[in-house]
């Protein structure tokens, strides 16, 4: 079973037998009931420099947040390529040099269209690993006093990843999907989703030439976080 944009920008086919022309619409003043948590309220046509995506709303009412996700093309339930990207104003919206956030969402759309299909699932409330913009700041500043992102977290008294996953395995349920390709390097991503149902069939690598800003980031985040980032086993110390 399929999900697909349609020209008016419905969904044709079906997910799950969930994903009809009775959902939600983006005039539809109407919102489809709460699965396991997550209220599945709007939906509409997105057009973006990367291609054409459906943007689906959800509101979570466990964490009070409102969510969104992406679906390009027919979305069948099983293999599909899906990004789960925790939010980060500074990288996606600014375009900081600090991470390599922005640079991972850009190719996860890339990725996602020239598949022809697939799924990018924005997750609110995960800013700075889940610890919110200000304290993410705060830890920043820390790191150019020459903390890494685990040592800068824990100076603040915070965790180091507080991040939760259950509102993204609730939406990809929502939409039908069983397994997935993950396009991430962090394993726990995959962890989290099989713990809520959703099978990894696949952990598609995300690997962003690291910049002299980000490169000791991108370093802890291997060395402290367990990420998988082969390709800075060639950088020399100094870009």
């Amino acid at each position: 079973m399929t999900a697909a944009i349609t020209e008016n920008g419905g969904v044709g086919g079906a997910v799950a037998g969930e994903f009809t022309g009775d959902v939600a619409g983006a005039g539809s003043g109407r919102s489809v009931a709460p699965v396991n948590g997550v209220e599945r309220v709007v939906r509409v046509r997105l057009s973006t420099g990367h291609g054409e995506f459906l943007a689906v709303g959800y509101r979570d009412h466990a964490l009070g947040q409102e969510q969104m996700l992406l679906v390009h093309g027919d979305i069948e339930g099983e293999r599909v390529l899906t990004r789960l990207h925790s939010e980060c104003l500074t990288g996606d919206a600014f375009g900081s040099r600090h991470c390599e956030c922005g640079g991972q969402l850009d190719a996860a759309l890339c990725a996602i269209t020239s598949e022809g299909s697939g799924v990018l699932v924005y997750l609110r409330g995960h800013e700075g690993r889940g610890i919110g913009l200000l304290a993410k700041l705060q830890a920043m500043r820390l790191q150019a006093d020459g903390m890494d992102t685990v040592e800068a977290n824990i100076a603040l008294g915070l965790p180091v990843d507080a991040r939760d996953y259950t509102v993204a395995a609730d939406m990809l349920h929502d939409l039908g999907v069983r397994s997935v390709r993950l396009l991430s390097n962090n394993p726990r991503k995959g962890e989290a989703l099989l713990r809520h149902g959703i099978k990894v069939a696949e952990r598609v690598p995300l690997l962003i030439p690291p910049s002299e800003e980000n490169l000791a980031y991108q370093r802890a985040k291997r060395e402290r976080l367990d990420h998988d980032l082969p390709h800075l086993d060639a950088i020399t110390e100094h870009l």
